[in-house]
Protein backbone atom coordinates (compact mmCIF):
# COMPACT_ATOMS: atom_id res chain seq x y z
CA UNK A 1 0.00 0.00 0.00
CA UNK A 2 1.46 3.41 -0.80
CA UNK A 3 2.04 5.66 1.41
CA UNK A 4 1.84 9.37 1.54
CA UNK A 5 4.97 11.83 0.99
CA UNK A 6 4.98 14.20 3.34
CA UNK A 7 6.77 17.52 2.15
CA UNK A 8 9.50 18.98 3.54
CA UNK A 9 9.21 22.72 5.11
CA UNK A 10 11.41 23.71 2.47
CA UNK A 11 9.28 22.29 -0.21
CA UNK A 12 6.11 24.06 1.58
CA UNK A 13 7.50 27.40 1.86
CA UNK A 14 8.48 27.19 -1.83
CA UNK A 15 5.02 25.68 -2.91
CA UNK A 16 3.17 28.45 -0.79
CA UNK A 17 4.61 30.55 1.69
CA UNK A 18 1.32 31.76 3.50
CA UNK A 19 0.13 28.53 3.58
CA UNK A 20 3.68 27.45 5.11
CA UNK A 21 3.71 29.88 7.89
CA UNK A 22 -0.23 28.76 8.93
CA UNK A 23 0.88 25.31 9.38
CA UNK A 24 4.34 25.63 10.45
CA UNK A 25 3.14 28.40 13.15
CA UNK A 26 -0.13 27.71 13.96
CA UNK A 27 -3.95 27.92 12.11
CA UNK A 28 -4.84 31.49 13.46
CA UNK A 29 -3.27 33.12 10.89
CA UNK A 30 -5.47 30.93 8.43
CA UNK A 31 -8.70 32.15 9.15
CA UNK A 32 -8.56 35.23 7.24
CA UNK A 33 -7.52 33.26 4.03
CA UNK A 34 -10.32 30.18 4.46
CA UNK A 35 -12.92 33.51 4.35
CA UNK A 36 -11.31 34.16 1.28
CA UNK A 37 -8.97 37.11 2.87
CA UNK A 38 -5.44 36.55 1.33
CA UNK A 39 -2.83 37.34 4.47
CA UNK A 40 0.39 38.86 4.05
CA UNK A 41 3.07 37.94 5.70
CA UNK A 42 3.37 41.55 7.42
CA UNK A 43 -0.10 40.41 8.64
CA UNK A 44 0.89 37.38 9.71
CA UNK A 45 3.85 38.21 11.74
CA UNK A 46 1.67 40.99 13.39
CA UNK A 47 -0.92 38.74 15.10
CA UNK A 48 -0.88 35.38 16.27
CA UNK A 49 1.58 33.75 14.22
CA UNK A 50 4.10 36.44 14.97
CA UNK A 51 4.27 35.02 18.86
CA UNK A 52 3.96 31.18 17.63
CA UNK A 53 7.47 31.94 15.14
CA UNK A 54 9.25 33.67 18.30
CA UNK A 55 8.31 30.51 20.48
CA UNK A 56 9.40 28.59 17.32
CA UNK A 57 12.68 30.31 17.01
CA UNK A 58 13.39 30.58 20.70
CA UNK A 59 12.63 34.58 21.89
CA UNK A 60 11.03 37.73 20.32
CA UNK A 61 12.03 38.50 16.28
CA UNK A 62 13.75 41.97 16.87
CA UNK A 63 13.49 43.01 13.13
CA UNK A 64 10.17 40.76 12.50
CA UNK A 65 8.64 43.74 10.52
CA UNK A 66 11.58 43.51 7.99
CA UNK A 67 11.67 39.84 7.91
CA UNK A 68 11.19 38.84 4.24
CA UNK A 69 7.89 36.62 3.01
CA UNK A 70 7.98 32.64 2.68
CA UNK A 71 11.83 33.05 4.83
CA UNK A 72 12.23 29.60 6.48
CA UNK A 73 14.28 31.17 9.87
CA UNK A 74 17.59 29.97 10.62
CA UNK A 75 17.00 28.88 13.78
CA UNK A 76 14.87 25.55 12.69
CA UNK A 77 18.77 24.24 11.71
CA UNK A 78 20.27 25.10 15.16
CA UNK A 79 20.30 21.62 16.20
CA UNK A 80 22.82 21.10 12.86
CA UNK A 81 24.80 24.30 12.07
CA UNK A 82 25.78 23.60 8.74
CA UNK A 83 24.28 19.97 7.93
CA UNK A 84 23.19 19.77 4.37
CA UNK A 85 19.47 18.94 3.98
CA UNK A 86 17.94 16.30 1.81
CA UNK A 87 15.72 18.40 0.48
CA UNK A 88 16.18 22.01 -0.63
CA UNK A 89 16.47 25.14 0.83
CA UNK A 90 14.30 28.38 -0.08
CA UNK A 91 15.65 31.73 0.19
CA UNK A 92 18.76 32.99 1.52
CA UNK A 93 19.43 29.93 3.53
CA UNK A 94 23.18 28.43 4.28
CA UNK A 95 21.22 26.72 7.16
CA UNK A 96 20.18 23.97 5.99
CA UNK A 97 17.37 22.07 7.66
CA UNK A 98 18.63 18.79 9.25
CA UNK A 99 16.37 15.65 8.20
CA UNK A 100 14.47 13.65 10.57
CA UNK A 101 17.26 11.57 11.30
CA UNK A 102 19.80 14.48 11.66
CA UNK A 103 23.26 14.54 10.35
CA UNK A 104 25.48 11.27 10.79
CA UNK A 105 29.01 11.93 12.81
CA UNK A 106 31.92 11.24 10.77
CA UNK A 107 33.88 8.89 12.81
CA UNK A 108 37.19 8.31 11.27
CA UNK A 109 41.23 8.22 11.95
CA UNK A 110 42.71 11.32 12.49
CA UNK A 111 39.54 13.57 12.00
CA UNK A 112 38.17 16.19 14.37
CA UNK A 113 34.61 15.16 16.10
CA UNK A 114 31.94 17.44 14.70
CA UNK A 115 32.49 16.56 10.85
CA UNK A 116 29.18 15.36 9.12
CA UNK A 117 28.95 12.09 7.19
CA UNK A 118 27.20 12.64 4.19
CA UNK A 119 27.96 9.13 2.36
CA UNK A 120 30.24 6.71 3.18
CA UNK A 121 30.26 4.86 -0.29
CA UNK A 122 32.43 6.81 -1.42
CA UNK A 123 33.26 8.34 1.58
CA UNK A 124 31.85 11.93 1.79
CA UNK A 125 32.28 14.37 4.80
CA UNK A 126 31.36 17.64 5.72
CA UNK A 127 33.38 20.41 7.79
CA UNK A 128 30.71 23.00 9.57
CA UNK A 129 31.47 26.68 8.75
CA UNK A 130 32.50 27.25 12.83
CA UNK A 131 35.04 24.59 12.48
CA UNK A 132 36.52 26.51 9.51
CA UNK A 133 37.45 29.55 11.80
CA UNK A 134 41.62 29.16 11.35
CA UNK A 135 43.36 30.86 8.72
CA UNK A 136 44.98 27.55 7.59
CA UNK A 137 42.46 25.07 7.72
CA UNK A 138 44.05 22.26 10.16
CA UNK A 139 44.13 18.62 8.72
CA UNK A 140 41.56 17.11 10.73
CA UNK A 141 39.28 19.71 9.77
CA UNK A 142 39.44 19.14 6.25
CA UNK A 143 36.53 18.35 4.42
CA UNK A 144 36.41 14.72 2.61
CA UNK A 145 35.67 14.25 -0.99
CA UNK A 146 35.95 10.53 -2.90
CA UNK A 147 34.86 9.60 -6.22
CA UNK A 148 35.85 5.75 -5.57
CA UNK A 149 37.23 3.46 -3.17
CA UNK A 150 39.71 4.68 -0.95
CA UNK A 151 43.69 3.80 -2.90
CA UNK A 152 45.55 1.24 -1.06
CA UNK A 153 47.81 2.21 1.45
CA UNK A 154 51.24 2.71 0.11
CA UNK A 155 53.77 1.26 2.38
CA UNK A 156 56.89 3.42 0.84
CA UNK A 157 56.04 6.74 -0.44
CA UNK A 158 58.66 7.75 -2.08
CA UNK A 159 58.87 4.97 -4.54
CA UNK A 160 55.24 5.90 -5.52
CA UNK A 161 55.74 6.73 -9.42
CA UNK A 162 53.22 8.82 -12.03
CA UNK A 163 53.82 9.49 -15.68
CA UNK A 164 53.90 12.44 -17.98
CA UNK A 165 53.15 11.23 -21.52
CA UNK A 166 50.84 12.36 -24.66
CA UNK A 167 52.04 15.26 -26.21
CA UNK A 168 55.30 15.60 -24.83
CA UNK A 169 58.50 15.90 -26.29
CA UNK A 170 59.95 13.07 -23.51
CA UNK A 171 57.47 11.54 -21.09
CA UNK A 172 58.59 11.66 -17.83
CA UNK A 173 58.25 8.78 -15.34
CA UNK A 174 59.19 10.14 -11.73
CA UNK A 175 58.72 8.57 -8.33
CA UNK A 176 58.30 10.71 -5.53
CA UNK A 177 61.52 10.81 -4.27
CA UNK A 178 63.05 11.83 -7.78
CA UNK A 179 60.59 14.55 -7.79
CA UNK A 180 61.64 16.04 -4.62
CA UNK A 181 65.04 15.85 -5.50
CA UNK A 182 65.04 17.19 -9.10
CA UNK A 183 62.36 20.08 -8.40
CA UNK A 184 62.37 22.92 -6.55
CA UNK A 185 59.46 22.92 -4.13
CA UNK A 186 57.38 25.88 -2.87
CA UNK A 187 54.67 26.47 -0.20
CA UNK A 188 51.16 28.10 -0.88
CA UNK A 189 48.23 28.29 1.02
CA UNK A 190 45.42 27.56 -1.44
CA UNK A 191 41.53 27.10 -1.39
CA UNK A 192 40.47 23.89 -2.66
CA UNK A 193 36.45 23.28 -2.58
CA UNK A 194 33.87 20.93 -4.41
CA UNK A 195 32.29 21.55 -7.38
CA UNK A 196 28.86 21.00 -5.45
CA UNK A 197 29.39 23.28 -2.27
CA UNK A 198 26.33 24.81 -1.68
CA UNK A 199 24.27 22.36 -3.57
CA UNK A 200 22.28 22.12 -0.86
CA UNK A 201 20.60 25.35 -1.75
CA UNK A 202 19.50 24.36 -4.92
CA UNK A 203 14.94 24.21 -4.78
CA UNK A 204 14.04 21.79 -6.19
CA UNK A 205 16.84 19.59 -5.36
CA UNK A 206 19.67 18.92 -7.57
CA UNK A 207 21.51 15.43 -7.78
CA UNK A 208 24.50 14.71 -5.42
CA UNK A 209 25.60 14.70 -2.54
CA UNK A 210 23.79 17.21 -0.75
CA UNK A 211 26.59 19.86 0.84
CA UNK A 212 25.72 23.53 2.87
CA UNK A 213 28.93 25.36 2.56
CA UNK A 214 31.39 23.30 4.41
CA UNK A 215 33.48 21.59 1.19
CA UNK A 216 36.11 23.67 1.23
CA UNK A 217 39.86 24.10 2.98
CA UNK A 218 42.40 25.89 2.80
CA UNK A 219 45.29 24.15 3.78
CA UNK A 220 49.20 25.05 2.97
CA UNK A 221 50.20 22.62 0.29
CA UNK A 222 53.99 22.11 -0.78
CA UNK A 223 54.98 20.50 -4.06
CA UNK A 224 56.40 21.36 -7.45
CA UNK A 225 54.96 23.24 -9.81
CA UNK A 226 53.20 21.41 -12.53
CA UNK A 227 54.30 24.23 -15.03
CA UNK A 228 58.49 23.25 -14.23
CA UNK A 229 57.30 19.66 -14.88
CA UNK A 230 55.84 20.10 -18.25
CA UNK A 231 58.61 22.06 -19.07
CA UNK A 232 61.33 19.10 -18.23
CA UNK A 233 58.64 17.05 -20.51
CA UNK A 234 58.89 19.74 -23.05
CA UNK A 235 55.16 20.19 -24.21
CA UNK A 236 54.27 20.31 -28.22
CA UNK A 237 52.29 23.02 -29.74
CA UNK A 238 49.57 20.52 -30.21
CA UNK A 239 49.33 20.34 -26.67
CA UNK A 240 45.64 21.50 -25.26
CA UNK A 241 44.59 19.64 -22.55
CA UNK A 242 45.25 17.30 -19.54
CA UNK A 243 43.85 14.01 -18.20
CA UNK A 244 44.41 13.58 -14.86
CA UNK A 245 44.48 9.70 -13.17
CA UNK A 246 44.56 8.27 -9.96
CA UNK A 247 45.01 4.97 -8.36
CA UNK A 248 41.52 5.17 -6.50
CA UNK A 249 39.37 2.03 -7.77
CA UNK A 250 36.35 2.34 -9.26
CA UNK A 251 33.07 1.47 -6.69
CA UNK A 252 32.31 -1.59 -8.98
CA UNK A 253 35.56 -2.80 -7.84
CA UNK A 254 36.08 -3.35 -12.28
CA UNK A 255 39.47 -2.22 -13.05
CA UNK A 256 38.92 -1.33 -16.61
CA UNK A 257 36.39 1.81 -15.03
CA UNK A 258 38.36 4.74 -13.58
CA UNK A 259 36.18 6.57 -10.62
CA UNK A 260 36.87 9.56 -11.71
CA UNK A 261 39.63 10.84 -14.55
CA UNK A 262 38.96 14.84 -15.27
CA UNK A 263 41.51 17.03 -17.07
CA UNK A 264 41.76 21.13 -17.44
CA UNK A 265 42.91 23.46 -20.38
CA UNK A 266 46.74 23.16 -20.48
CA UNK A 267 46.88 27.06 -19.77
CA UNK A 268 45.34 26.22 -15.74
CA UNK A 269 47.96 23.46 -15.65
CA UNK A 270 51.06 26.23 -16.36
CA UNK A 271 49.54 28.42 -13.69
CA UNK A 272 51.97 28.35 -11.07
CA UNK A 273 49.71 27.67 -7.96
CA UNK A 274 48.65 24.47 -9.85
CA UNK A 275 51.00 22.29 -8.10
CA UNK A 276 51.89 18.02 -7.63
CA UNK A 277 51.80 18.53 -4.10
CA UNK A 278 53.28 16.17 -1.18
CA UNK A 279 52.83 17.99 1.88
CA UNK A 280 50.02 19.07 3.76
CA UNK A 281 50.09 21.74 6.54
CA UNK A 282 54.26 20.81 6.80
CA UNK A 283 53.48 17.10 6.50
CA UNK A 284 53.24 14.46 4.58
CA UNK A 285 49.82 14.51 3.04
CA UNK A 286 47.62 12.04 5.10
CA UNK A 287 46.18 9.33 2.94
CA UNK A 288 42.92 9.94 3.05
CA UNK A 289 43.74 13.36 1.81
CA UNK A 290 45.64 11.92 -1.55
CA UNK A 291 48.95 11.15 -0.17
CA UNK A 292 51.65 10.47 -1.03
CA UNK A 293 51.36 12.83 -3.99
CA UNK A 294 48.54 14.80 -5.35
CA UNK A 295 47.65 17.31 -8.21
CA UNK A 296 46.05 20.92 -6.85
CA UNK A 297 44.03 22.76 -8.92
CA UNK A 298 43.04 25.97 -6.57
CA UNK A 299 39.69 28.03 -7.63
CA UNK A 300 38.45 25.37 -9.81
CA UNK A 301 36.50 22.34 -9.24
CA UNK A 302 37.98 20.20 -6.37
CA UNK A 303 37.68 17.24 -8.79
CA UNK A 304 40.47 18.57 -10.59
CA UNK A 305 42.84 18.24 -7.69
CA UNK A 306 42.97 14.41 -8.59
CA UNK A 307 44.41 12.30 -5.36
CA UNK A 308 46.84 10.03 -5.37
CA UNK A 309 48.09 10.79 -8.91
CA UNK A 310 49.36 8.02 -11.32
CA UNK A 311 49.21 9.55 -14.65
CA UNK A 312 48.53 13.05 -16.44
CA UNK A 313 47.91 13.01 -20.01
CA UNK A 314 48.59 15.31 -22.27
CA UNK A 315 46.05 15.68 -24.75
CA UNK A 316 45.69 17.75 -28.03
CA UNK A 317 42.10 18.10 -27.23
CA UNK A 318 39.49 18.20 -24.24
CA UNK A 319 39.83 15.35 -22.10
CA UNK A 320 36.81 12.77 -22.24
CA UNK A 321 37.39 10.59 -18.92
CA UNK A 322 34.91 9.54 -16.52
CA UNK A 323 33.52 13.12 -14.90
CA UNK A 324 33.94 14.60 -18.15
CA UNK A 325 31.37 15.46 -20.73
CA UNK A 326 27.47 15.74 -20.22
CA UNK A 327 26.11 17.79 -16.84
CA UNK A 328 29.59 16.04 -14.84
CA UNK A 329 31.05 19.51 -13.48
CA UNK A 330 29.32 21.51 -16.08
CA UNK A 331 27.09 24.42 -15.82
CA UNK A 332 24.14 25.86 -18.24
CA UNK A 333 25.31 29.38 -20.13
CA UNK A 334 21.18 29.52 -21.33
CA UNK A 335 18.87 29.18 -17.94
CA UNK A 336 16.63 25.93 -17.77
CA UNK A 337 13.72 25.08 -16.17
CA UNK A 338 14.23 24.55 -12.81
CA UNK A 339 13.91 20.38 -11.93
CA UNK A 340 14.54 19.59 -16.10
CA UNK A 341 15.73 16.93 -17.18
CA UNK A 342 18.69 17.42 -19.51
CA UNK A 343 21.18 15.84 -20.62
CA UNK A 344 24.06 18.79 -21.03
CA UNK A 345 24.65 18.29 -24.90
CA UNK A 346 23.99 21.54 -25.78
CA UNK A 347 24.22 25.17 -24.07
CA UNK A 348 26.05 23.98 -21.23
CA UNK A 349 30.08 24.92 -20.32
CA UNK A 350 32.72 22.80 -17.53
CA UNK A 351 32.69 24.57 -14.60
CA UNK A 352 35.92 26.22 -14.53
CA UNK A 353 35.90 29.15 -11.35
CA UNK A 354 34.32 28.62 -8.17
CA UNK A 355 32.28 30.93 -7.28
CA UNK A 356 32.03 33.55 -4.64
CA UNK A 357 31.41 32.80 -1.12
CA UNK A 358 31.67 34.05 2.41
CA UNK A 359 30.78 32.21 5.61
CA UNK A 360 30.63 33.20 9.22
CA UNK A 361 33.42 31.31 11.26
CA UNK A 362 33.43 32.73 14.35
CA UNK A 363 29.92 31.70 15.87
CA UNK A 364 27.81 28.40 14.84
CA UNK A 365 24.29 28.32 13.76
CA UNK A 366 21.80 28.42 17.10
CA UNK A 367 24.31 30.84 19.12
CA UNK A 368 23.03 31.56 22.75
CA UNK A 369 24.29 35.05 23.69
CA UNK A 370 23.99 36.55 27.24
CA UNK A 371 20.94 38.69 28.33
CA UNK A 372 22.05 41.95 28.06
CA UNK A 373 24.28 41.53 24.77
CA UNK A 374 24.92 44.76 22.87
CA UNK A 375 28.07 44.00 20.63
CA UNK A 376 30.43 41.06 19.36
CA UNK A 377 32.90 40.28 17.71
CA UNK A 378 32.54 38.22 14.53
CA UNK A 379 34.55 36.81 11.94
CA UNK A 380 34.45 34.73 8.99
CA UNK A 381 36.33 33.72 5.58
CA UNK A 382 35.40 34.53 1.70
CA UNK A 383 36.75 33.59 -1.54
CA UNK A 384 35.43 33.73 -5.42
CA UNK A 385 37.93 31.19 -6.89
CA UNK A 386 40.53 32.82 -9.93
CA UNK A 387 39.01 36.16 -8.70
CA UNK A 388 39.95 38.38 -5.39
CA UNK A 389 37.20 39.33 -2.97
CA UNK A 390 36.34 42.79 -2.51
CA UNK A 391 34.03 43.23 0.38
CA UNK A 392 32.13 41.71 2.70
CA UNK A 393 29.33 42.69 4.75
CA UNK A 394 27.04 41.47 7.41
CA UNK A 395 23.12 42.52 8.25
CA UNK A 396 21.46 41.67 11.40
CA UNK A 397 18.11 43.05 10.16
CA UNK A 398 17.05 40.77 7.44
CA UNK A 399 19.18 42.55 5.40
CA UNK A 400 17.59 46.38 5.44
CA UNK A 401 21.08 47.78 5.78
CA UNK A 402 24.62 46.22 5.96
CA UNK A 403 28.03 46.89 7.30
CA UNK A 404 31.84 46.21 5.52
CA UNK A 405 33.51 44.23 7.52
CA UNK A 406 37.69 44.44 7.66
CA UNK A 407 39.29 42.59 5.19
CA UNK A 408 42.85 40.84 6.10
CA UNK A 409 45.60 40.24 3.17
CA UNK A 410 45.80 37.08 1.67
CA UNK A 411 49.17 34.85 2.35
CA UNK A 412 49.05 34.68 -1.54
CA UNK A 413 46.82 34.33 -4.65
CA UNK A 414 44.17 31.39 -3.92
CA UNK A 415 44.38 32.17 -0.76
CA UNK A 416 41.25 32.95 1.34
CA UNK A 417 40.45 36.06 2.67
CA UNK A 418 39.45 36.27 6.29
CA UNK A 419 37.24 39.04 7.45
CA UNK A 420 36.53 39.99 10.91
CA UNK A 421 34.27 43.48 12.59
CA UNK A 422 31.61 43.65 15.14
CA UNK A 423 27.56 43.90 15.31
CA UNK A 424 25.25 46.06 17.57
CA UNK A 425 21.84 44.62 19.17
CA UNK A 426 19.76 47.29 20.57
CA UNK A 427 17.59 44.42 21.90
CA UNK A 428 17.33 40.98 23.52
CA UNK A 429 15.51 38.53 20.99
CA UNK A 430 16.54 36.91 18.07
CA UNK A 431 18.52 37.95 15.37
CA UNK A 432 19.96 36.70 12.06
CA UNK A 433 23.20 37.33 10.86
CA UNK A 434 23.68 37.58 7.27
CA UNK A 435 27.16 37.44 5.18
CA UNK A 436 27.74 38.35 1.89
CA UNK A 437 30.62 38.51 -0.11
CA UNK A 438 31.80 40.95 -3.37
CA UNK A 439 33.79 39.84 -5.35
CA UNK A 440 36.68 42.00 -7.67
CA UNK A 441 34.09 42.31 -10.76
CA UNK A 442 31.96 44.08 -8.51
CA UNK A 443 29.21 41.08 -8.14
CA UNK A 444 28.14 40.37 -4.97
CA UNK A 445 26.50 37.37 -3.70
CA UNK A 446 22.74 36.49 -4.61
CA UNK A 447 20.17 35.99 -1.79
CA UNK A 448 18.90 32.87 -3.59
CA UNK A 449 21.26 30.06 -5.44
CA UNK A 450 20.51 30.71 -9.22
CA UNK A 451 21.13 29.32 -12.36
CA UNK A 452 20.30 25.65 -11.59
CA UNK A 453 21.66 22.47 -12.90
CA UNK A 454 20.84 18.70 -12.49
CA UNK A 455 23.75 18.01 -10.33
CA UNK A 456 23.56 21.33 -8.47
CA UNK A 457 26.97 23.58 -9.39
CA UNK A 458 27.44 27.09 -7.91
CA UNK A 459 24.60 27.47 -5.74
CA UNK A 460 26.39 30.71 -3.64
CA UNK A 461 23.64 32.21 -1.62
CA UNK A 462 24.74 34.41 1.38
CA UNK A 463 25.30 32.58 4.56
CA UNK A 464 22.85 33.09 7.47
CA UNK A 465 22.71 31.76 11.01
CA UNK A 466 20.76 32.45 13.95
CA UNK A 467 22.13 33.87 17.45
CA UNK A 468 19.34 34.46 20.60
CA UNK A 469 20.13 36.69 22.95
CA UNK A 470 18.71 35.95 26.63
Amino acid sequence: MATKKERSVEELYRDDPERADAEVFGRKAAKGRAAGEVASRRGFLGGAGLAAMSAAVGGPIVYSAAMPGGLVPAALAQGAPAAPAQGSGTGPSAAAPATAAGPQPFDYPGKARGLMLLQDRPLVAETPEHMLDDATTPVDRFFVRNNGQIAPEITNPDAHAFVIDGEVNAPLRLTLGELKSRFRAVTYRLQMECGGNGRSFFSPQARGNQWGNGAIGCAEWTGVPLRDILRAAGLKDSARFTGNYGADPHLSGDTGRQSISRGMPIAKALERHTLVAFAMNGQPIPHIHGGPVRLITPGWPGSLSHKWLTRIWIRDKPHDGAGMGGTSYRVPIVPIVPGSNVDGRENFTDMTSMPLRSILTSHANGTRLAKGTRSLDIRGAAWAGDLDVQRVHVSTNFGQTWKAMRLAAPKNRYDWRRWSGSIQFPTDGYYEVWVRGQDSTGKYQPHTAGNWNPQGYGANSFHRIAMLIG
